[in-house]
């Protein structure tokens, strides 16, 4: 029988794990629309607090310094308490910390009292707390898309929650810049902050960590769900005592998650390149105003929602043909990272429209190609699920430190961004290399006892 999220087969055995899906892309889609408010507000923020490139590269690093040091303790609080409560926590701190970040704007109005040092490093802590308490989002995504989807099912549903990164910047990125040009840059933290206070209470109410607990679930879908390869079941949950040192050591020395984390980072460096330095691109670089920039970011991140959601019914597809799990994972990933090499290509194009199609372009290819987490979701051993989308998610979010220091140091110091986008263009061609030296076959990994 073959399945795919919209399949007319699916859709009289219930639907309570598309509700669970459109719960995880809502979260995330205010996830990543968090991490980009520095973003968005750092021409008038570091115009205003008098902070240069460099030093504006080290505040957007500071989020993943915090969120990759939380990645681990945040897997295993997965594997051990279950999403539900873990993420429900991870949504309030998150946005309790990003409200505070517009509270350094009064720091550096009153630099008699506090000195504009002070406000730049308090910015720099409450980054480093958001960081923190995102950390266990993504491994979360991937656990409970594991635990309520089919392998069958699984590219698509991988995709859409990835694919909220961009829908976040199609939705948020308009709104986040016309309060800055009406109201002030502080208020978009406070804006955002609340919208998050409001999601952990709705999360709480109507999320449930697997089939097994949902009180309304068909016993068609759950036996759908189970017998299609759902990586978990009730009780679950707490099989993982502990983050063993041994499991770790089997994981990292496995060539094919090698491979996969490698390739994570690269795509990282393209996801981080959008949420931190984009806006200050089109701005600084292309002369535009923070208010059409918000704009304009909104259509690069359609083609890269599009592209997500793509790649992932396209390896779906490729599965339902008889293709192996293989070939139909990594396909997407190369054709997609490829064509985000064209970013290269605004550096030799002066037409404001064209730079914007290119990156429209790059950005489609680097959602094409997203599909980690549905490898994740493929590799993951049954015992650590969380742990294992933890490290993973640790390798990618290197990205976030490196990323933004590098472009800073670049620009500081050519007074260009052409270096930066070879630099971000050189990580998708090594992310394509990953896929097809490395990686190999995509299976699950079995562990050994410790």
């Amino acid at each position: 029988m073959q399945l795919s999220l919209s399949s007319s087969a699916t859709s009289g055995i219930g639907r309570a794990r598309f509700g669970v899906l459109a719960m995880i892309f809502a979260v995330t889609v205010l996830n990543y629309a968090d991490r980009a408010t520095v973003g968005v507000a750092g021409p008038v923020l570091s115009k205003e607090l008098g902070i240069d490139s460099i030093q504006m590269g080290f505040i957007f690093s500071a989020f993943s310094w915090s969120y990759v040091l939380g990645q681990l303790p945040g897997g295993w609080l997965l594997d051990r308490f279950g999403a539900k409560q873990v993420y429900a926590w991870s949504i309030l701190l998150w946005s309790l910390f990003t409200m505070l970040q517009g509270s350094v704007h009064h720091m550096g109005m009153d630099a008699m009292l506090f000195g504009l040092p002070l406000a730049v490093a308090s910015l720099f802590l409450m980054r480093l707390m958001v960081g923190l308490a995102e950390a266990p989002s993504f491994p979360a995504n991937g656990r409970m898309v594991a635990a309520w989807f089919p392998v069958k099912e699984r590219g698509t549903a991988s995709a859409i929650f990835n694919s909220a990164q961009y829908f976040a910047t199609v939705l948020f990125a308009p709104i986040m810049a016309w309060i800055v040009h009406a109201v002030g840059w502080s208020e978009v933290f406070y804006f955002m902050g609340a919208l998050g206070i409001v999601m952990s209470v709705v999360w709480m109410r109507t999320m449930y960590n697997s089939p097994a607990d949902h009180p309304t679930i068909t016993a068609a879908e759950r036996e759908h769900i189970e017998s299609g390869g759902a990586l978990l079941s009730s009780g679950q949950a707490k099989e993982a005592s502990g983050p063993k040192l041994g499991y770790l050591k089997q994981l990292l020395g496995n060539r094919m998650l090698m491979g996969v984390y490698i390739a994570q980072y690269c795509v990282n460096v393209l996801t981080y390149f959008f949420l931190t330095w984009f806006p200050i691109y089109l701005v600084k670089e292309r002369g535009m105003s923070l208010l059409n920039a918000g704009i304009v970011a909104a259509l690069p991140a359609i083609c890269g929602f599009a592209g997500g959601v793509l790649g992932g019914v396209i390896s779906d597809w490729l599965l339902r043909r008889g293709h192996s799990l293989t070939f139909a994972r990594k396909v997407p990933i190369v054709v997609g990272m490829l064509l985000s090499t064209s970013m290269i290509a605004c550096n030799y194009v002066g037409i404001e429209a064209v730079v914007v199609g290119i990156m429209a372009l790059a950005f489609f290819g680097k959602g094409l190609g997203a599909l980690g987490w549905a490898v994740v979701s493929d590799t993951s051993p049954k015992e650590i699920a969380g742990l294992s989308g933890a490290l993973f998610n640790t390798f990618g979010n290197v990205a976030g430190i490196v990323t933004p220091i590098v472009i800073g140091y670049i620009v500081q110091t050519t007074k260009s961004f052409n270096g930066a986008l070879i630099f971000v263009g050189a990580h998708a061609l090594i992310a394509v290399a990953s896929y097809l030296l490395i990686v190999g076959e995509i299976k699950r990994v079995e562990l050994k006892p410790v």
